[in-house]
């Protein structure tokens, strides 16, 4: 049971924290821009995560749901059928990013053409999806440690005291727009996850455990943040940390860069495949059509359409875990 519920916690974690950990821009936007409240804010972000996620993945469990959609069609009822047509744009839109975004690691980390990346990405995905579900768990089961041991560096390189501020009454929802947001793109996994482990007290200690790991890599990462001058300024900040502190790190910290960035990846690349092989007799055919048009999609700029997708997406988000807290839940 422990294996199988650490199994559920790292892909709790590599799906929830995605490329936003890597980067250190996500944190700042959610909690670090908030002064030292963010800690306690982090604190509300674990217990939440902890709560919604198992309740989604026990819901989806009771239900027999194998994707998204089904899960979405017993939360949203009649509209779910627009709202997972909605969702498909918006995942497709951030799934063909964090390819790009892998692209971007190989130009400008490794010095190499980004389409070696893009390719290399492509490649790798296809064999993980081979796999399936036992894929994603492998990835994870990779990626997730290396990210605890880079937080717990983190944490231990830097001391300081962090700056108390009057937060503005925004702050106090901050929390929930985070878990709000990564729940609903993470459902994509963790509904097909939670029906194929069955058991219950598997899933709510593998909830408990991804909760207080998000919760760990969250601190240790805003503590960081938040000694950092001018921490607003950087679009990678985390980055900025890394070369002041753990230079002798930054090996560690462009493999989690793309670690993160490709267990977002193939977390996308899941959810899409489960819906469109629906339709079609040949599954294989569908992933690699699929990965040729994020390709394609990846060497557009897009940033005007996620302009707009984001704030609605944000918004669907904190209805759905409205619902998920309000429907009942299945016998």
């Amino acid at each position: 049971m422990w294996m199988r519920a650490i199994q559920i916690a790292f892909v709790y974690v590599g799906t929830v924290v995605g490329a936003g950990f890597a980067t250190g821009k996500e944190i700042v936007q959610f909690f670090t821009q908030y002064g030292a409240i963010g800690m306690g804010m982090i604190v509300v972000s674990g217990g939440a995560i902890h709560f919604f996620g198992t309740r989604l993945m026990i819901m989806a469990n009771r239900l027999h749901a194998r994707s998204y959609e089904q899960f979405n069609a017993y939360l949203f009822g009649k509209v779910s059928v627009v709202v997972n047509l909605f969702m498909f744009v918006v995942l497709f839109s951030v799934t063909a990013v964090m390819l790009s975004g892998a692209g971007a690691v190989f130009e400008e980390q490794l010095h190499m053409p980004a389409y070696v990346g893009l390719l290399f990405t492509m490649v790798v995905t296809f064999v993980t999806m081979l796999f399936g579900l036992n894929g994603i768990l492998s990835v994870n089961m990779v990626v997730v440690p290396l990210m605890i041991i880079f937080s717990l560096s983190i944490a231990m390189m830097n001391g300081g005291d962090i700056v108390w501020t009057k937060p503005p009454l925004a702050a106090f929802f901050s929390p929930f727009a985070y878990v709000a947001f990564n729940l609903a793109m993470a459902q994509v996994v963790l509904v097909p996850l939670a029906t194929e482990v069955k058991d219950e007290r598997t899933i709510r200690l593998g909830g408990w455990l991804g909760g207080m790991l998000l919760m760990f890599i969250l601190f240790s990462s805003h503590l960081a943040l938040s000694l950092l001058p001018n921490f607003q300024s950087y679009s990678i900040p985390m980055a900025e940390v890394v070369k002041r502190s753990l230079a002798s790190f930054y090996g560690l910290y462009v493999v989690i860069i793309y670690g993160e960035i490709f267990t977002s990846f193939i977390a996308g690349v899941f959810g899409l495949h489960r819906k469109l092989a629906l339709f079609f007799r040949t599954p294989i055919f569908v992933l690699i059509a699929l990965l040729i048009a994020m390709y394609a999609f990846s060497l557009v700029g897009y940033h005007s359409l996620l302009t707009v997708l984001y704030p609605l997406f944000g918004y669907m988000s904190i209805i759905f875990i409205f619902l998920l807290f309000y429907r009942k839940m299945p016998s």
